[in-house]
C-alpha cells in the first residue's frame, strides 16, 4: 500500500473502498458512464462497442496485426479474429500482407470505415463536451492536464508507450 493510502487510513479509518467518494470508484464510474452514453448515441449508426473500439484503434494506429489489435482491445486473438472477419465482410477493414513477414496481415480501415469513424468522432466530441459541461474553461483545462499527468504515471507503471 502506498504511503498516501496508509496516511489516509490513519487520518480517517472509516474511509475506504466502501466510500462513494473514493477517487478510484469515481474514475472507474466516469469512464464507464462516458462509454455507456456514447454506446447509446452510436447505436443509431449500427455500431457496437466492439466495433467502435476497433475503428478507433485502427484509425489511431493503422497497420496493426491481429495480435496487436487483440492486445489493445484486451481480448484474445480468436475473438479479435472473428470481429475482424465480420468487419472485413462489412467492408470496414482490409487485411494487407506484412512486407517483412508473410504470416502476418496488417489491418487497415477502408474509406467507408473512415467515413463512419468521422461521424462517430463527432458524436464522441459531443459526448465529452456534454460530460464536461459543468466545468468552466479553466477547470476543463486543469482536468485535462491533471488527467494527462495521471495517464503518464500509469503508463510508466504499466511499462507501456502512450
Amino acid at each position: 500500500m502506498s504511503q498516501r493510502a496508509n496516511q489516509r487510513l490513519e487520518e480517517d479509518p472509516g474511509s475506504g473502498p466502501e466510500d462513494d467518494g473514493y477517487i478510484g470508484y469515481m474514475l472507474s464510474d466516469v469512464a464507464r458512464l462516458i462509454r455507456t452514453v456514447f454506446d447509446r448515441r452510436v447505436r443509431d449508426m449500427g455500431l457496437t462497442r466492439a466495433q467502435w473500439l476497433v475503428l478507433t484503434r485502427l484509425y489511431r494506429r493503422p497497420g496493426q496485426s491481429q495480435t496487436e489489435l487483440a492486445d489493445m482491445l484486451e481480448i484474445d486473438r480468436a475473438s479479435a479474429g472473428r470481429m475482424i472477419d465480420r468487419m472485413e465482410k462489412n467492408g470496414w477493414v482490409e487485411r494487407r500482407p506484412d512486407n517483412g513477414d508473410r504470416r502476418i496481415n496488417r489491418l487497415h480501415l477502408t474509406d467507408d470505415a473512415r467515413k463512419v469513424h468521422a461521424a462517430m468522432w463527432a458524436i464522441a466530441e459531443a459526448t465529452v463536451d456534454d460530460a464536461l459541461s459543468p466545468l468552466s474553461d479553466t477547470e476543463r483545462a486543469q482536468y485535462t492536464a491533471l488527467t494527462a499527468k495521471v495517464k503518464g504515471q500509469l503508463q510508466s507503471l504499466a511499462g507501456s508507450a502512450p
